[in-house]
């Protein structure tokens, strides 16, 4: 791989990524420590994370696609050397989290993908994706859960930030944790994600509306195409 030749984006949006059972099966062992190496760079590289869990979903049965696309991964970092997170210094403490989901994108169970990250002080200080205990049946749902999950984290740093701001893509949930929704619309999502009802009553928490093209929890539940993932 030290010969190998950089690339711009570490996954093309159009990979797909399953259990093929006809393919030849690779090195497990081999796979699994690659894997392990690429985890342990997300601490400092949040643009990989989403594509580096996704890989790692195949490591009891490695295929020789999934060994292609961990490849690539490595290929996309050393073309990409020079990314860093940069810390300037700061008078403002505020606090602005963003969250989204993808709503049924595992191939193989259906389930979304939540993604988190928040700012202090418009620096990047706390991202990370997983996949939902639960098979969420609409994309509201989805994102809701997640929402309501990241304001109970957000929560904890009251103690320390002046205020506290969620951005959300999805206008469906702000109406829904604003209580502006009927209850019997939402009856199928589970009662301990309502909390963060209480958090928006309370005004503990602000949740407002972003565009996509501001998302920045985008790029750690999806595939993007080149143009959309250069810009996150």
């Amino acid at each position: 791989m030290g010969l190998a030749k950089p690339i711009n984006i570490p996954m093309h949006a159009s990979t797909k990524l399953d259990k093929d059972k006809n393919e030849n099966n690779v090195d497990k062992t081999r796979y699994q420590r690659m894997i392990g190496s690429q985890i342990y760079l997300t601490a400092l590289r949040p643009d990989i994370i989403f594509i580096v869990r996704l890989c790692s979903r195949f490591q009891s049965q490695p295929k020789e696609s999934h060994l292609s696309a961990v490849k690539r991964i490595i290929r996309y970092i050393f073309g990409t050397t020079n990314y860093g997170l940069w810390y300037p210094k700061s008078d403002s403490i505020n606090l602005i989290g963003y969250s989204d989901a993808n709503f049924a994108g595992d191939r193989i169970d259906r389930r979304s993908t939540s993604a988190i990250c928040c700012t202090i002080g418009n620096v990047l200080n706390v991202w990370t994706n997983k996949k939902q205990g639960k098979v969420a049946m609409f994309t509201v749902e989805a994102k809701y859960i997640v929402v309501s999950l990241f304001c109970c984290q957000l929560f904890y740093y009251k103690l320390n930030v002046s205020n506290i701001l969620l951005m959300c893509d999805n206008m469906s949930v702000i109406n829904i944790s604003k209580n502006l929704v009927l209850l019997s619309r939402i009856e199928h999502i589970e009662v301990k994600y309502h909390s963060i009802r209480e958090l928006v009553h309370n005004r503990n928490i602000d949740i407002q509306f972003v565009k996509f093209k501001d998302q920045l929890a985008d790029i750690l539940t999806k595939l993007l195409v080149e143009e959309r993932f250069l810009q996150a």
